[in-house]
């Protein structure tokens, strides 16, 4: 199984636009050790040949032409991308669409109920698609009554993957009807399996606490690629940035108790797993490659996703 990360970036990337934080200025300046990054995005695939795109950032278009595998070249219209599956409705996981609307060939949406409600309501980015490119939607079912139920699917035409889908405490975006009201299915992470061999990538960009019900799931991975969003709880509200900690807007800190370090310790104890945090914020320490931060993950043997990062399972 080929797994290529497409973007490693938060929302706005990395620089962000307008922020002027030490990480951004320095990078701007080339006055730290770090990589630029585009919005989170990954890719999958079995045979190299036919791809899932997780989730479509506002940067698809540049993360598609840096990767050649996605557009393959066999007819005048073509490209690697068999299907969509979208984590959550967030700005920066589907704003791309609008850049995939080209073609008469209808996306493969797969995503829960409560996306698909919010991409045709509060945002209506799917109607609009519609009118382009057209669209058909596969539900991914999470079942209101019991968050912790599974579900595993297959895609057509992107052959020896199985996706196994589970709902994650989470919150609508801010333009959902329901924003206050969170339902099942708001956010989920997918453990992606290779039939044939059997290995295993749980992906989570999104991830506000390790739920009971997810260590059965993680503990099966080979590779475990997780919520990379913040270092401390209070990253934001130090910075000035922000009026909200990390927790309380969906994504787990790494540093602290209960953070993503202590967590991620707990799994690998048993065999060989990669640990690899995606969705890192502008802000995070963990950028800059000569951190205080990033000596402390690499004692822990968790791994900084970068744009064009290639895992083999």
């Amino acid at each position: 199984m080929h797994i290529h990360v497409l973007g490693a970036g938060a929302g706005g990337g990395f620089p962000q636009w307008n922020c002027n934080c030490q990480n951004c200025d320095g990078l701007r300046k080339g006055t730290i050790k770090a990589k630029r990054r585009t919005q989170s995005s990954i890719c999958v695939s079995s045979n190299g040949i036919d791809w899932v795109l997780f989730n479509a950032s506002p940067d698809v278009l540049q993360q598609i032409q840096e990767f050649p595998p996605l557009q393959p070249g066999r007819a005048i219209r073509d490209s690697g991308i068999q299907a969509i599956i979208l984590i959550d409705a967030q700005i920066d996981h589907t704003t791309g669409l609008f850049m995939l609307r080209e073609g008469q060939v209808k996306r493969e949406i797969y995503c829960t109920q409560a996306v698909y409600g919010d991409l045709t309501s509060g945002n209506q980015i799917l109607n609009i698609l519609g009118h382009y490119c057209g669209v058909n939607h596969h539900e991914i079912p999470i079942d209101a009554s019991d968050i912790s139920h599974t579900h595993s699917f297959e895609i057509p035409n992107v052959p020896n993957l199985r996706f196994t889908a589970v709902a994650l405490k989470s919150a609508a975006p801010p333009y959902s009807p329901h924003r206050n009201d969170p339902h099942p299915g708001d956010t989920i992470g997918v453990l992606i399996e290779e039939i044939t061999t059997g290995k295993k990538c749980w992906y989570s960009p999104g991830l506000a606490e390790i739920e009971p019900h997810l260590p059965p799931l993680m503990h099966q991975a080979d590779c475990i690629m997780v919520d990379g969003t913040f270092w401390t709880n209070t990253e934001m509200l130090d910075m000035g940035l922000m009026t909200k900690t990390a927790r309380s807007i969906g994504h787990n800190p790494q540093s602290g108790p209960g953070g993503m370090i202590e967590e991620l310790d707990k799994f690998g104890t048993d065999k060989a797993v990669r640990k690899v945090l995606i969705h890192i914020n502008n802000t995070n320490p963990i950028l800059r490659e000569d951190s205080a931060e990033r000596a402390i993950l690499s004692d822990h043997k968790i791994e900084v996703a970068y744009d064009g990062m290639d895992i083999i399972l």
